[in-house]
């Protein structure tokens, strides 16, 4: 008697639909942090007092203060953030099959959206919002911009894997040279921690001329965020010179991809941040200066995630030229 094999029901690909959605909830979530970036700047992190998560106690607002409606607004966006990646969890879970790395890269968005929330609550409940110079409020913005930064890499990570043909599932892929892409990533990551705390510097003792701020950053008596804030651009100059050996051995690699685009856009992008940086200096750090600096280091980032990933997680039978 002979056995007919069940067939294995394979799930297709997933959809246009899932991938685009993928990548505008990065863009959403992309947009969320900028508005947090105002919040700061314009020191309207206690427009809704110590309550959270209601604002001043109730859910609406009437005769609001623009603190007040910043804040909400920041509020209300970031909770719709997080529905946003569960609904991308849901689907991505729905659409692929056991072993899909977005599944697991679309969980860790999840957690980190979580504890961003997390840590948002305790810097209104600690009151290290607005013009609080608490020793607490830099320790508690690193770890803030850490988690942000994080949080960004898993939904690059879940769009990108969603995007690929090839080299998705768990067991179709080989770890290429993983010591260079953690080494990349903490590089990266300790020039966004020490640009947050440069921000929020320029937040709580502007300067009202270049002269005046560059002679408080060498000032015994100027507060250590002041003192501190020549730490950026030299960690942002010194980790750009391992930035573009990364990228001259990424654009000669050959993988699944050609990476030569990806890294002249990576390249384009830190040189496009070095201009802003300094004009951030000249101007005396104004909003719409620190959005724009900001948008373009998030933007950076998820093009080192996807370049990263494209180097580090290659398909088996796919031969790396060193």
């Amino acid at each position: 008697m002979h056995t007919v094999a069940t067939p294995i029901r394979l799930k297709p690909p997933p959809s246009k639909a899932l991938r685009s959605f993928a990548w505008g909830v990065l863009a959403y979530f992309v947009a969320v942090i900028l508005w947090g970036a105002v919040v700061r700047a314009t020191g309207a992190g206690a427009g809704c007092g110590n309550h959270w998560p209601l604002c001043n106690g109730t859910v609406m607002q009437y005769s609001a203060s623009a603190n007040t409606i910043i804040e909400f607004t920041h509020r209300i966006t970031s909770g719709l953030s997080f529905f946003s990646a569960v609904a991308l969890l849901v689907w991505t879970f729905a659409a692929t099959m056991r072993g899909h790395l977005a599944r697991r890269a679309s969980v860790a968005a999840v957690g980190f959206t979580l504890i961003e929330a997390i840590l948002g609550a305790m810097l209104v409940k600690l009151g290290l919002t607005a013009q609080s110079q608490s020793p607490l409020r830099p320790w508690y913005l690193a770890l803030h911009l850490t988690n942000t930064l994080l949080l960004l890499a898993a939904l690059t990570l879940t769009a990108h894997l969603l995007s690929r043909k090839r080299g998705y599932m768990r067991g179709e892929i080989r770890l290429v040279a993983p010591s260079g892409a953690i080494a990349g990533i903490l590089v990266v990551l300790g020039v966004g921690v020490t640009g947050s705390l440069a921000a929020l510097g320029d937040t709580l003792f502007p300067a009202t001329s270049l002269g005046s701020a560059l002679a408080a950053d060498f000032s015994s008596t100027s507060g250590w965020l002041v003192r501190w804030r020549w730490t950026h651009p030299t960690i942002a100059f010194l980790a750009s010179i391992f930035l573009i050996w990364i990228l001259v051995r990424a654009a000669q690699r050959t993988t699944e991809w050609d990476n030569r685009g990806l890294s002249a856009l990576v390249l384009i992008l830190l040189a496009a941040q070095y201009v802003l940086g300094v004009l951030d200096v000249v101007l005396l750090a104004p909003v719409w200066l620190q959005v724009a600096h900001l948008l373009g280091a998030d933007i950076l980032w998820a093009a080192l995630v996807v370049l990263t990933a494209r180097l580090t997680l290659q398909p088996i039978g796919t031969k790396a030229a060193e």
